[in-house]
């Protein structure tokens, strides 16, 4: 990897990194938000699923009209709207201002995971594809052992406001190394095909029975995902007795540990072939995942140890199948397609949620019933994620 690529890959980790953090950090300021405010649960958890859902939809509009344009320029203006979303969330003086501004937020970012993947695709090899992609979801452990703990000690040290200040500032520096660094990526206008129908990217998916088998692998494996992360921190509190003041410490050991394998996975995707790791890392990832959804009371050392293996066996099955959905398409087609991805996991991803609270039921000694339950059916879509990953037809454009 030369030394273009791989700056473009830490601008690119950087972006992610912003647009993690700002996804990230509204979660534990709920107590405050709440108080603040003097809203329900239910209204801070709208307040936190208006930028998901929002997401969503932008990331499906986005699909009919990105691949008509330079890579750079439509990354750089969702970008750009990304960060005022942000500063907006900072100044919010209301809670209605604040949804608005969270609904501003997720309109662009829906925008941005999808041109980072598919600027990654455009501009690496397939052969050498899946380091980027680890390269680049190192953010995800940047977020997760610096983000969130230093939002919240800014949170406590000034105010809620502060946080997202600090993202919208980071985000500014970040807008420059797009304009000045990033060079344009429109290699995939030589291709495109002209006059085309602004919704071919629809009629496209429903006629290439491989694209329909990439989006549902990827829905499969996040609904799998996210029907268990949001009961992952009251089932260690009500079911194996973890204290509430050290929940911190399963994102900075997870996060910790993904920052240095998710590279490493990468690597051996592209020496070993990417269908074969991610086929081991999703087996892998089946023990964990029964093993933090029947939890009992253990030390502190055992579940750190358990929610390690959790965070570097989900995020070493995503790096490979990352690359493999990002070949499905040729280039011409690869911005429409994966905006649709895009849409397709956050729409999983609020599904699995609601999924997850039909099944666990709190008892009146906080702990979850029925967590298993909801173990039990991520490992079978995870073995039903493998059958289609074995279907799947990649182009190595």
């Amino acid at each position: 990897m030369n030394t273009k690529e791989r700056l473009l890959l830490v601008i690119l980790a950087c972006v992610n990194f912003t647009h993690i953090m700002d996804f990230m950090i509204m979660m534990p300021l709920g107590p405050q938000l709440m108080k603040l405010f003097d809203i329900t649960p239910q209204q801070f958890g709208f307040a936190v699923s208006s930028y998901s859902l929002t997401a969503g939809v932008s990331g499906f509009i986005s699909a009919f009209f990105v691949d008509k344009f330079d890579r750079k320029q439509t990354l750089l203006f969702a970008y750009i709207g990304f960060v005022v979303g942000t500063f907006a969330c900072a100044f919010a003086p209301t809670y209605l201002m604040l949804v608005g501004a969270r609904i501003l937020a997720g309109l662009f970012g829906g925008m941005i995971g999808a041109q980072v993947l598919s600027i990654v695709a455009d501009t690496i090899p397939y052969e050498r594809r899946a380091g980027a992609m680890g390269i680049v979801m190192m953010a995800f452990s940047m977020a997760s052992v610096l983000g969130v703990p230093a939002g919240l000690w800014l949170a406590s040290l000034f105010s809620w406001h502060a946080p997202f200040m600090v993202v919208g500032s980071i985000g500014l520096v970040v807008i420059l190394l797009i304009y000045f660094l990033v060079p344009p990526i429109n290699g995939h206008l030589q291709k495109a095909v002209q006059n085309h129908s602004p919704f071919h990217v629809l009629t496209d998916i429903w006629a290439s029975p491989n694209q329909r088998k990439a989006l549902t692998l990827s829905a499969v494996l996040m609904i799998g995902h996210f029907s268990i992360i949001p009961f992952l921190a009251p089932s260690l509190v009500g079911n194996a007795a973890f204290s509430q003041d050290n929940i911190f410490l399963i994102y900075l050991v997870g996060g910790s540990l993904t920052f240095f394998t998710s590279p490493l996975v990468g690597k051996i995707a592209d020496k070993r072939g990417k269908f074969p790791i991610f086929v081991l890392f999703a087996l892998l990832s089946l023990i964990p995942v029964w093993l933090i959804t029947n939890l009992w009371p253990m030390p502190l050392w055992v579940v750190l140890i358990i929610s390690g293996m959790f965070f570097i066996f989900i995020n070493g099955r995503m790096i490979p199948l990352q690359a493999m959905v990002s070949g499905v398409v040729p280039p011409e087609q690869r911005g429409g397609f994966m905006s649709i991805n895009s849409s397709m996991q956050q729409l999983s991803t609020g599904l699995a949620a609601n999924l997850g609270g039909l099944i666990v039921v709190e008892t009146v000694d906080g702990r979850l019933e029925h967590y298993n339950w909801v173990g039990y059916i991520s490992i079978a879509l995870v073995l039903v994620s493998i059958w289609l990953a074995s279907r799947l037809r990649v182009n190595t454009q």
